[in-house]
Parts: structure tokens; C-alpha cells; sequence
């Protein structure tokens, strides 16, 4: 029996090929992966931190971006993050493909928990500039935030029971009432 080998794309040949697309792909090894759409919740908390986060960083020199921008990370991977704010001066002029993100945020959704948490989340640890990871569930209203400290150990901060979602490499607060505003109360056994 005969094997055919699965050609393996280049980076600058999926950023040549992604820019043409009309839907989203991600990008890791060679291999694509197609983005499919988020539901209402999803989209309604991505939306509530944009706008919490953008209050936050106003004329601070960072910008807030969300799930249209490409973040590259190494030579051979492109996520698209829920969102995510950058202050580096190369990322504030780039068109296309950022680089250098202080925070990333994921809001999960029930197909996308174990990527977000696992090989997502291994994937942004690989990025020199990254020092938050904010895992986001509008299903339970569970927030966590993953923290690197100066010496480069990751450490989870439980914010699930907290009536403010605290982003500290921002020294920025965002109340949980407006980060779930619009997002109906799960039901007492999820919580």
C-alpha cells in the first residue's frame, strides 16, 4: 500500500493564501485548520471585553484587537485569539500579522475548551512578550487568568467568585456585570 504524504504549507505561502480567503484559517506546522463561527454568548462577551479592555488602554500607546487579526507565533504557527492587546511599536504598525501581545484572551465555547486550554494555550506560552492568558466561560461565568512572573513561571489566578475580572499585566479591572452584560445567568448546576 501506498502512503501519500500530506504536502506541508509554508508561512509565507498560508499568509499568501489566507489573505485571499473569505473565511479564517489557522496555521500550525504546515497544517490549516478552518475557523468556524462562534455563537451569540460568545460573540457578546468577546464584544463587552473589547470594549472593557479599550477603556482601559485609551491613550496608553496599546491597542486592543480582536478575532480578525492574525498573531504569528514562531516561524510556523498563526492563531486568530478572541482578542487580545499588544503595546509593541512594530505590532501598532503593522497591516497584517502581530507579533508581540501582552495579554490574549479566549472566551470558550463547549467544541473549543481543551484546544483553548491545551495546545492553544502551550502555543501562546511560546511567546516572549505574552504575560496574561485570560480563559473566559460564558457558560459558567468561570474566569481564570494564567500569569507568567519575572522569573517566566506560569501561575492560574481564579477569578470565577470575584465580582471584578482583574487584568494585571494592565493594572485594569473590568466588573464581571459588564463583562457578561447580555449574557443570560447559566442554570444553578453549571455554576
Amino acid at each position: 500500500m501506498n502512503v501519500l504524504a500530506k504536502p506541508v504549507l509554508g508561512l509565507e505561502a498560508f499568509l499568501a493564501w489566507e489573505n485571499e480567503q473569505p473565511e479564517r484559517h489557522e496555521f500550525h506546522r504546515g497544517e490549516v485548520f478552518a475557523m468556524v463561527g462562534a455563537r451569540r454568548v460568545h460573540a457578546v462577551v468577546v464584544d463587552n471585553l473589547r470594549a472593557g479592555l479599550r477603556q482601559h488602554v485609551k491613550g496608553s500607546g496599546c491597542r486592543v484587537f480582536g478575532e480578525s487579526a492574525k498573531l504569528q507565533i514562531g516561524d510556523d504557527t498563526v492563531l486568530y485569539p478572541d482578542v487580545f492587546v499588544t503595546c509593541d511599536q512594530a505590532d501598532l504598525a503593522t497591516d497584517i500579522v502581530f507579533r508581540s501581545p501582552l495579554l490574549v484572551v479566549e472566551v470558550l465555547s463547549p467544541s473549543t475548551v481543551a484546544y483553548d486550554r491545551g495546545l492553544k494555550f502551550a502555543l501562546y506560552r511560546r511567546i516572549p512578550s505574552l504575560r496574561e492568558y485570560l480563559v473566559v466561560d460564558p457558560d459558567s461565568r468561570r474566569v481564570e487568568a494564567f500569569r507568567r512572573d519575572a522569573a517566566g513561571q506560569w501561575f492560574i489566578h481564579d477569578m470565577s467568585e470575584s465580582d471584578t475580572l482583574e487584568v494585571a499585566c494592565l493594572d485594569g479591572r473590568i466588573p464581571m456585570s459588564e463583562l457578561f452584560d447580555g449574557v443570560d445567568a447559566p442554570p444553578a448546576e453549571i455554576r
